[in-house]
């Protein structure tokens, strides 16, 4: 059978399902579909992703805790699912919602399908579902409250449920997603490795940079990739939990401070500002994402929530210092108020082109700064790679000048 039949075959047992699965909005909009990954009514905020790929990346980013999240491209699982490409331990998204389902998994290094994977973790999918109209909507009406349920409950029922759901702001989600204890990111850098077609032969050949820096990375829901290079360019990594005091940060003794991406208000995490303030005098920073907001209230300015957000690997960030254009992988929902940050000292270095909205900063007189993007690109371009061989010289030379003086 050749794979015209076999996807007309499959369209046509598709039909005859029931849509037994729903996604509610909380202004009225009801979305039936068909259910696949787990059977399960959940609540979350709905938002869009515009990634082409990388969908297993969305899936296990931590940033993504507490939303239900819809693709805009057409057709997801198509390249399966494997555990190399886990961002986290397993899935960190509410629920899941995609345009069609694909029927085949094709790719040499898939070890499952997404179907079976969700189920298995206990994510609930839907499928059949306009993905354009729920993306037009977030759009013009901004995120939502949701609630997407595999269980054949009631178009009434879900949308109540979407009514009742506390909401993002003002919550903090860090401390779900968050390490329980302090560990180093591979010591004997043999993970830290960038993937390549090349396979085995590239491992034989690529060397991960001697250690030459001490970094704590303030785990707030941190990808995995992000950790990897940072091993990758001289760093010695070792994750801490989101509420460590600044006292224990100082009791590793390190060289510089990352704080890392992660879901939620960044203005609830008022212990993350608290410690971040306190080390912002004495040591090299850099956050990216929710890092960058949490730097942004523990100099004293504010962020606030954006209407819809930024999700996907293609968003246009310009550095007026430089004059330069990156395309960048991107995951928050708020962002840092200009007008208060340059008020509180710091210089405003990066704008999303999109929306002209703070896409980066930096201290005036001390080595820190931070992005408002995923500079690691998993999953996304490579435009930002640079930001990890800035942020190692400015270490570099923050050490020299100490010996210096």
């Amino acid at each position: 059978m050749n794979l015209l039949l076999l996807r007309k075959e499959l369209q046509m047992k598709s039909h005859a399902k029931i849509r037994n699965a729903v996604l509610a909005l909380e202004d009225g909009s009801v979305f039936r579909g068909f259910s696949f990954g787990a059977d399960k009514t959940v609540q979350g905020e709905a938002v869009f992703n515009t990634g082409m790929t990388g969908y297993q990346e969305t899936l296990t980013d931590p940033s993504y805790f507490g939303q239900i999240v819809a693709m805009t491209t057409p057709q997801i699982g198509n390249y399966g699912i494997n555990e190399q490409d886990e961002e986290s331990d397993g899935p960190k998204v509410a629920g899941f919602a995609v345009r069609e389902l694909s029927p085949v998994v094709s790719n040499w290094r898939a070890t499952g399908s997404l179907d079976q994977y969700l189920k298995e973790n206990g994510v609930p999918g839907i499928e059949g579902v306009d993905t354009r109209a729920i993306t037009k909507r977030i759009r013009e009406r901004g995120a939502l409250k949701s609630c997407l349920s595999t269980l054949g409950i009631s178009d009434q029922e879900a949308l109540q449920r979407a009514r009742e759901w506390v909401g993002i702001e003002g919550q903090d989600f860090v401390s779900k997603v968050t390490c329980e204890d302090s560990f180093p990111w591979d010591p004997e850098g043999k993970r830290s490795f960038p993937f390549t077609v090349q396979g085995t032969n590239l491992k034989k050949s690529f060397k991960t940079a001697s250690v030459e820096h001490r970094l704590v990375a303030l785990d707030y829901g941190a990808k995995r990739a992000i950790y990897n290079n940072l091993r990758r360019h001289g760093f010695e990594v070792i994750v801490m939990p989101a509420d460590s005091t600044a006292e224990q940060v100082r009791a590793q003794k390190p060289d510089a401070i990352f704080l890392s991406n992660g879901p939620g208000d960044p203005s609830a995490l008022e212990y993350a500002h608290q410690t971040v303030s306190n080390l912002i005098p004495d040591f090299p920073i850099f956050g990216i994402c929710l890092g960058h907001q949490i730097l942004t209230h523990a100099i004293g300015a504010d962020t606030f929530k954006l209407k819809f957000g930024h999700r996907g690997g293609n968003q246009p960030v310009k550095n007026m210092e430089t004059e330069r254009v990156a395309i960048t992988s991107q995951n928050h929902g708020f962002a840092s108020d200009k007008k208060k940050l340059e008020e509180m000292g710091a210089v405003v270095t990066e704008y999303n082109l999109n929306d002209q909205t703070v896409a980066g900063m930096r201290l005036n007189k001390l080595p820190v700064f931070s992005v408002q993007y995923h500079p690691e690109a998993s999953p996304g371009p490579n435009d930002a790679n640079h930001l990890f061989h800035t942020f190692h010289k400015l270490v570099s030379e923050n050490k020299k000048g100490k010996q210096i003086t």
